[in-house]
């Protein structure tokens, strides 16, 4: 097993399974931007219930069928990455919030074969 450790970003888009981005959840559309980008650690959370500044409860109830339960996706990845997806987030999210992070990451990898 092998070990780094480096300073990265982490942002965090909070939004709504209902929110699309041109007839696409927008959670999918930022997932894949992010390919587009090169950042690497991505991972998208389904939650059971949560609230925005509407204060209108969202949630999964009749989960795994309901399309209205919050949504956060988690990006970590260099301050360049995290700088160039944000024109992106601009564009996006129509309603949600961002949260930005400075983040101090422990990497575990296997160890190289060669």
């Amino acid at each position: 097993m092998a070990k780094k450790e480096f300073a990265a970003k982490m942002v965090r888009i909070h939004l709504s399974e209902s929110h699309k981005w041109h007839d696409q959840p927008v959670h999918e559309a930022i997932l894949a931007k992010c390919v587009e980008l090169g950042i690497a650690r991505v991972t998208v959370y389904r939650g059971l219930e949560g609230f925005g500044s509407s204060a209108r409860v969202h949630h999964a109830r009749g989960w795994p069928f309901a399309k209205d339960a919050p949504i956060m996706v988690s990006v970590i990845g260099t301050e360049t990455q995290t700088e160039a997806l944000m024109p992106h987030l601009d564009e996006m999210v129509a309603e949600g919030m961002v949260a930005i992070s400075d983040v101090h990451v422990v990497l575990y990898t296997a160890a190289d074969a060669g």
